[in-house]
């Protein structure tokens, strides 16, 4: 699979001055003290996760080589990253865009007409409607893959917690706190189950990887998700969900102010039965909680399968991408 030419991968965090000119540099230093030490978010790991892949496939890849691009502006360039490294690049350039772009074309309805790009690629197929509205035939499905060897199961006998609630509830939050998050723990206790309540933005990703080999199963809170890599994780290390997924409306409030409307959304792009059960409120998370927890008992679910079955490795992941480029060099 091995290329006749480096992939240029690019990716770079936004991180501008804020108030006065390199007042960037004494936040980061902030930041780090107040949060302690950095962690790679949801476009970070894609970035990684594809470098991982690409590096066990034996395919060679240059990274933020802008002397190289400016010098080859007819060569394919592929941009993980945020849309702010566009400026970068020459308007005939071709551009492999994605997956970490915009969180709606909306933003950028004409980009197809200022710059070359060949495809824009979003994680999962309720991304791909809403993104094809506005950029009909330009968009793809490409999901970024699980490092299968890493999130593996563990042996049951070191399981000490029941169930960790896993809470991504940002917008909003205090309703849905008082409505859904505080109910459900309460239930959970009330049934005697040892419990971890973990919030996201609040853990390192080696503390993840550790509470994935001590828990039977987990309680997942997302409105809604582009892909679910942390959820991927879990289901990659065999550890079965009881997931929140409430459909309806992307509500982002942002976007519904500005006429935005779309729907259905998921809290679960990749899923199927093996993986666990869902609820949409806590009207019926109760009698979900008996089927799932009952299930779990049994060993009923093989969630590890599900992320396999769909080729969600690292391996598969960056070998669907090379061919991509491939497609659109």
């Amino acid at each position: 699979m091995a290329l006749h030419y480096p992939l240029n991968l690019f990716y770079d965090e936004p991180d501008p001055d804020r108030w006065v000119p390199f007042d960037r540099f004494p936040r980061r230093l902030i930041r780090r003290i107040v949060r302690g030490p950095w962690q790679p978010g949801g476009p970070m790991r894609v970035f990684l996760n594809l470098m991982a892949g690409l590096d066990r496939l034996g395919v060679p890849y240059r990274t933020n080589d802008y002397r190289h691009m400016r010098a080859n502006r007819d060569e394919l360039a592929c941009l993980i990253g945020k849309p702010h490294i566009l400026k970068r690049f020459d308007p005939s350039t071709p551009l492999l865009f994605g997956s970490s772009i915009y969180n709606h074309p909306i933003d950028d309805e004409h980009l197809p007409s200022r710059h070359n790009v060949r495809q824009a690629l979003v994680p999962s197929a309720w991304v791909q409607r809403m993104f094809s509205v506005m950029w009909p035939g330009l968009v793809t499905v490409w999901p970024i893959g699980i490092d299968v060897e890493r999130w593996r199961p563990a042996p049951s006998a070191k399981k000490d917690i029941d169930i960790l609630v896993y809470d991504k509830i940002i917008r909003n939050r205090a309703a849905v706190e008082n409505a859904l998050v505080q109910p459900l723990l309460d239930e959970l206790r009330r049934r005697g189950l040892a419990v971890e309540h973990l919030r996201y933005g609040s853990y390192l990703e080696d503390e993840f990887h550790v509470l994935s080999r001590r828990t039977r199963g987990m309680i997942y809170l997302s409105r809604h998700e582009t892909q679910g890599i942390a959820l991927e994780q879990m289901l990659a290390a065999d550890v079965p969900v009881l997931v929140w997924d409430p459909g309806g409306d992307w509500q982002t409030l942002e976007y519904l102010l500005r006429g935005v409307r779309f729907g259905p959304v998921t809290s679960v792009p990749y899923w199927d039965d093996r993986c666990g059960v869902k609820f949409t409120s806590t009207k019926d998370f109760a009698a979900a909680l008996d089927t799932f927890w009952t299930a779990v008992n049994a060993g009923r679910f093989s969630p590890r399968q599900m992320i396999l079955d769909n080729h969600l490795t690292l391996e598969e992941s960056a070998g669907a991408y090379v061919a991509l480029v491939d497609k659109h060099s």
